[in-house]
């Protein structure tokens, strides 16, 4: 069965354009010359792809995009925008636009930006979208990330990611890229920071032999290395300003010049970029270009520290230990109830990447198969808050603080899934945790 493409243009010789282009690709089209002829076909018909122009007798492209993502039709649309309007196609995507093609249209974008569209509906090829094992966390924040990523894989918007060293920023930049239509192609990281300054043009966008001293050979840029695939921008704060300059142009032209080149290439590249630094305040002190954070910021992705999810640390540190067990050949490591109460009352400026080495480091000291408070080693000398005995039964001091809490979770636990007949799910829901959560706290308190 063949895909089926929406042509929105009121423009006849670019819809023909269009129809033929698509055509060699045994891709089906029908075409509409303004909003309300593309409504009424949306209506009575199931597409793979849109294509819209932005300029439309009774509206515009961005008015169709939001219409579809209202109507949750889960249709890609890319929009065809004039050379230069950048600003455009930045609201288009901003409103949920797949992606954005510029007149005059280059076919060769144009081909493979449908190729990508139709990774996405074609069943056969269809990835596990799960990020549950990849990105661990019951918490509320951590679902919200997971159900954002799986959004964004979808699109080839620009989304910048934010968040303090050691949240796991490459991590979420990984999954979406490898959930979308690129994940057979390259992912490509680069520390910006890590880059000595006068080598950065040559890095990025690669050279001509002989275009300088010790240009011995031609040598390919990043931007060539990721071809079809992503480049993420870490550290993208550290950036000096001619060479976000020269960013800036490659992504808004989707071209590279290497140094000593007499034309520029095109590229096919989607950028992620992050950073723990506050962008938008070195924008305002002038460290940092408006135009070009306004073309990485289509799409923020915040990823919360470590402190701020601590009722993910036990998952977290049983899946980090569980690692560290396998990767040594040693038999499975456990936390000591103080040692686990230590990690979750600890701060973590470091965030994931400190709770690692820490329960690296404890693995290296632990004389068995417990790791101790003391094998831990929390920086400052953490120790576990006293427990204090709670109300009613514990008044007298014979029930600790701990115990008294896990009865009452017991209790509340057990009701709920009597009153849902055991359905889980159901359960979740009554008690306002999600799915995941409810079936760890089951087996915590060894209800399972």
């Amino acid at each position: 069965m063949n895909h089926q493409a929406l042509i929105v243009d009121d423009e006849p010789d670019i819809r023909e354009l269009l129809e033929l282009t698509l055509g060699r690709m045994q891709i089906d089209t029908r075409s509409a010359a303004d909003l309300k002829e593309a409504h009424a076909l949306l209506a009575s018909e199931k597409f793979d792809i849109c294509l819209t122009d932005m300029r439309l007798p009774d509206g515009n492209g961005i008015d169709l995009v939001r219409h579809i993502q209202q109507q949750e039709m889960n249709l890609p649309v890319a929009v065809i925008t004039a050379y230069g309007s950048m600003d455009t196609a930045v609201e288009a995507l901003k409103a949920g636009a797949f992606d954005f093609v510029t007149k005059p249209v280059d076919l060769n974008v144009l081909r493979n930006l449908v190729k990508s569209v139709l990774k996405l509906s074609d069943e056969s090829i269809q990835r596990d979208r799960r990020s549950r094992d990849t990105l661990l966390g019951g918490s509320g924040a951590m679902c919200d990330i997971r159900s954002t990523i799986e959004k964004l894989s979808r699109s080839q918007a620009p989304v910048y990611i934010s968040g303090e060293s050691g949240t796991g920023k490459e991590l979420v930049a990984k999954l979406i890229h490898s959930k979308g239509p690129r994940a057979d192609k390259p992912f490509i990281p680069v520390n910006c920071g890590a880059i000595p300054s006068e080598l950065m043009e040559s890095e990025f966008f690669g050279h001509i032999k002989g275009s300088f001293t010790g240009a011995v050979k031609d040598k390919n840029g990043l931007f060539q290395v990721a071809e079809g695939g992503t480049l993420f921008l870490d550290e993208v704060a550290e950036l000096p300003l001619h060479m976000q300059v020269k960013l800036l142009r490659t992504i808004q032209e989707k071209a590279v010049r290497p140094i000593g080149g007499e034309r520029e290439i095109p590229t096919d590249v989607r950028i992620l970029s992050a950073t723990h630094k506050d962008l938008a305040q070195l924008v305002e002190t002038g460290q940092f270009r408006q135009d070009l954070y306004y073309r990485l910021n289509v799409i923020q992705l915040q990823v919360p520290a470590l402190r701020a999810r601590s009722e993910d640390i036990p998952q977290l540190a049983e899946h980090c230990l569980r690692k560290l067990a396998r990767d040594n050949a040693q038999p499975d490591l456990s936390l000591e109830k103080t040692a686990l109460q230590a990690l979750c009352q600890y701060n973590f400026p470091g965030n994931v990447r400190e709770l690692e080495n820490i329960l690296e480091r404890a693995t290296t000291l632990c004389e068995d198969s417990t790791i101790t408070l003391a094998e831990l080693q929390l920086p400052g000398g953490a120790v576990v808050s006293p427990q204090v005995p709670a109300a009613s039964d514990a008044a007298a001091g014979a029930v600790p603080l701990d115990d008294y809490m896990e009865n009452i979770e017991k209790d509340a636990l057990i009701k709920a899934l009597e009153q849902t007949r055991y359905n889980k799910t159901a359960a979740a829901r009554l008690l306002g945790i999600t799915f995941r959560a409810l079936r760890y706290r089951l087996k915590k308190l060894g209800l399972e």
